[in-house]
């Protein structure tokens, strides 16, 4: 709880730093929830044409488009600092973490916060809650605390992934997360049913690198959609992702030499 506490104190911090300058704030809640406007826009334009992609309505892609939303929302303001990682070991900052009684990577993942998250986190979950309401699922109790446990394990798969993909710079060496934004960029992917995609990318997406488990899987629980057993998987692999990439950070953090080394 301790950790907890001065791991949201340093958050809060950055937050009010960045609230000195309003008009920045607005500018970026606006422009992150345009974006989302655009992606319903989008939609709204393929569905006008084909009534469903592979059997998917609309809405059930609309929630795919939120899960993503939400997942990438709770990353920029929770863990935006994981996107700074391949800059602090180039210029090697991560020396005064070291000396710090305080876990490395809870001070990497606090040392910046992405204002834009809180839009996409409000924007993704109102498209949520739009797409359940607009489907047929009977919803029980269990239903739902299992609905809240598989998207906040989602979540978990999106964050650990980031976070694995960016201490690949203890590797690469490089002063920019490159090989984590071109993840990034193919975890896009995974707003669409993963059941579009030939047998590579199902299993790309799915297995390599369980963006599927992000939002497909998760949705197809939520709805009752397809092979919606698969979903009650997604706490098994947020579980197998967070360690696999705490372990990926710890062996990555053993090689860091500093700068100039």
């Amino acid at each position: 709880m301790r950790l907890l506490r001065l791991y949201f104190r340093l958050l809060g911090a950055h937050l009010r730093s960045l609230l000195e300058y309003e008009g920045d704030f607005w500018i970026m809640m606006v422009g992150t929830a345009l974006m989302q406007v655009v992606n319903i826009a989008f939609l709204s334009a393929v569905f006008a044409k084909v009534p469903a992609i592979n059997g998917w309505s609309f809405w059930a892609v609309v929630a795919m488009f939120a899960m993503v939303a939400i997942a990438e929302g709770v990353g920029s303001l929770f863990f935006e600092g994981m996107w700074n990682i391949a800059w602090q070991i180039n210029q090697g900052d991560l020396d005064y973490m070291l000396v710090r009684p305080y876990p490395i990577v809870l001070q990497v993942s606090s040392m910046q916060i992405g204002i834009n998250g809180l839009s996409n986190i409000v924007t993704g979950g109102l498209m949520l809650g739009a797409a359940l309401s607009h489907v047929d699922v009977d919803w029980s109790l269990a239903r739902m605390l299992l609905g809240v446990v598989v998207v906040l394990s989602a979540i978990a798969i999106k964050v650990a992934i980031n976070l694995a993909t960016n201490a690949a710079a203890f590797w690469m060496q490089s002063p920019g997360p490159l090989f984590a934004m071109a993840v990034h960029q193919a975890g896009d992917l995974a707003r669409f049913p993963i059941s579009v995609y030939p047998l590579a990318l199902k299993a790309a997406l799915g297995f390599a690198l369980p963006f599927a488990f992000v939002s497909f899987f998760p949705v197809s629980f939520l709805l009752g959609h397809g092979r919606a057993w698969v979903g009650l998987l997604t706490p098994l692999v947020a579980a197998y992702c967070l360690v696999v990439s705490g372990w990926i950070f710890s062996r990555g953090l053993r090689r860091y030499e500093s700068a100039g080394n």
